[in-house]
């Protein structure tokens, strides 16, 4: 199988399995991987997922070009119509609204469309070896999966603008200075930091975690007053949920509360 999907608890990890093609992603492991991105979804009881690479060389090396459909045997108009209906690659990258957190675990190379997807997680950790880079425009191409509007939005802009433009490569400690990712761990305690932090964070109330994601993806661009507006859109509705209830009375009480995402 292309794609890994396993869950502890409320905890799901999602491999992307083509170690022998640095985890390129090409039509099968692509559609595969939206299918696991939609079972996270769709699952109640699952509460935070991390998506990695099988192996310890990528995380995932971008499109599998040569396994790839060519737009080019489509017109103009057919090609803008698909991009506009379609989910992008990996399943996460466009029209696909999620609003469950998500860690990327960057294990080595992390390239193109392999970034585009990393990008599309809410959190990102590298290990030592980690390498990152928008590698497009080499080809001709600009990073068309999400790159140029998310990366300007993680990184200052200067920093986006020199990625594109250079199509260098860029280290995990590089990448940590710039805000690129949260984390650089080793490459052995890679996996345990971010179940680590995946922990943390369900440790907290789910419906308060993906009201304030929403929140803040909804907000990024809107003017202050809007964005004002829809966060307390999104509030008011958590302050009569079981897990609000739940969280005074452990607090109360001094002892750990016990969500369950109602």
């Amino acid at each position: 199988m292309g794609v890994l999907y396993d869950k502890q608890d409320r905890l799901v990890t999602i491999t992307i399995n083509r170690p022998e093609a640095h985890n390129a992603l090409d039509p099968q492991t692509s559609d595969e991987l939206t299918q696991a991105w939609i079972q996270f979804r769709d699952d109640d009881d699952a509460w935070i997922a991390i998506l990695t690479g099988a192996g310890e060389k990528a995380f995932c090396a971008g499109a599998d070009v040569a396994k790839m459909p060519s737009f080019f045997d489509m017109s103009p108009i057919e090609r803008r119509n698909q991009r506009e209906r379609d989910i992008g690659l990996g399943g996460i990258t466009r029209n696909f609204p999620l609003w469950k957190p998500t860690i990327a675990a960057i294990n080595g190379h992390c390239y193109g469309g392999g970034l585009e997807v990393a990008l599309a997680c809410d959190l990102r950790i590298a290990s030592e070896n980690a390498k990152m880079g928008l590698l497009e425009s080499r080809w001709g191409i600009i990073p068309g999966q999400g790159g140029t509007q998310r990366l300007p939005r993680v990184v200052p802009v200067n920093i986006a603008l020199e990625m594109i433009f250079t199509a260098d490569r860029m280290d995990a400690q590089r990448a940590y200075e710039v805000g690129l990712i949260n984390q650089v761990t080793t490459q052995d305690q890679l996996m345990e930091q971010a179940v680590a932090l995946a922990g943390k964070i369900n440790q907290n109330a789910p419906l308060a975690i993906r009201s304030a994601k929403e929140a803040v993806y909804r907000g990024l661009d809107l003017p202050l007053e809007e964005g004002l507006r829809v966060e307390q859109w999104l509030a008011n509705p958590l302050r009569d949920t079981e897990d609000v209830a739940e969280g005074m009375a452990a607090f109360k009480e001094k002892r750990p509360p016990n969500y369950q995402g109602k």
